[in-house]
């Protein structure tokens, strides 16, 4: 695989010499390559394109993803997905694009304080340890303080579990949260998102899960504030529940909005609850 990370799009190359490969069913997230020959798969797709994943940390911005085969697993070819990682540094005027300009134009990113951390069962507190046994349900809670604003909605909009403080080119990475607030995790466990008892609170239950065992694990996640009422699929908190599918967590009635959560959540498709 060779792999040029340019500023605002990923150039890939993937080479498989095995004569049962067929390029074409290579996959960057979920796009297919924008060309392909006989064993030879080339991206060139832009990050907001094909569920990169974007984590900032420090003074780095790091987009992930991943490179799958779409074939039976009998063909061994890409049996398991390989993490794509491009990594730069965070310009010093940089901040997330938390708030329409239009609507929010006195807003000043410096005057929200944000808060995560483990809590305890119930949530009336810190977690008492920072150890969880497999299969258990990991209390996570995080808030933002509005001070002088009006009313706020909490979401988060990237989760993901690594074996570093910061995210690396080379950190091992599960993705819990993707997709502008998929909870993915939710698929195959018991994760979810918990009822809401403040607007500008969020309680997310996450199943511990065998990742990088024996070694630490840090939570890094993207956390967004917006107006209650503009939810649409890229703000938006959606978990999946069984026999159901996706459920958007803040209106249950207007799930369709999560209906992106398996393919990709642009602007593009956006649709607004007060619309």
């Amino acid at each position: 695989m060779r792999l040029d990370c340019r500023p605002d799009f990923v150039a890939l190359v993937w080479t498989e010499t095995s004569p049962h490969a067929d390029a074409s069913l290579v996959r960057l997230g979920n796009c297919p390559p924008t060309s392909s020959s006989a064993k030879e798969a080339i991206f060139n797709v832009e990050f907001t394109n094909c569920q990169f994943t974007r984590m900032v940390t420090g003074d780095q911005i790091v987009y992930s993803n991943n490179l799958s085969y779409m074939s039976p697993p009998a063909s061994h070819v890409l049996a398991s997905p390989q993490l794509v990682v491009c990594s730069y540094e965070r310009s010093i005027d940089w901040a997330p694009p938390m708030f329409d300009p239009v609507a929010f134009q006195t807003y000043d990113v410096a005057e929200l304080v944000f808060h995560m951390g483990l809590m305890n069962d119930d949530f009336s507190g810190p977690a008492p340890s920072t150890a969880f046994h497999l299969g258990s349900l990991i209390p996570i809670a995080a808030s933002v303080e509005q001070k002088s604003h009006q009313p706020l909605l909490l979401l988060l909009e990237e989760c993901v579990a690594a074996t570093t403080p910061e995210l690396q080119p080379d950190s091992n990475l599960f993705p819990i949260i993707i997709n502008k607030g998929c909870l993915v995790d939710s698929k195959t466990t018991r994760s979810r998102f918990e009822p809401r008892q403040k607007q500008s609170e969020i309680r997310l239950s996450l199943q511990a899960f065998k990742f990088a065992l024996g070694e630490e694990v840090f939570i890094h996640c993207q956390l967004v504030a917006w107006a209650p009422n503009g939810l649409d699929s890229t703000k938006k908190a959606c978990h999946y529940v069984d026999h159901y599918g996706w459920e958007l967590l803040d209106d249950p009635s207007y799930s369709r909005l999560c209906d992106c959560c398996d393919s990709s959540c642009t602007s593009r498709k956006t649709r607004s609850l007060s619309g």
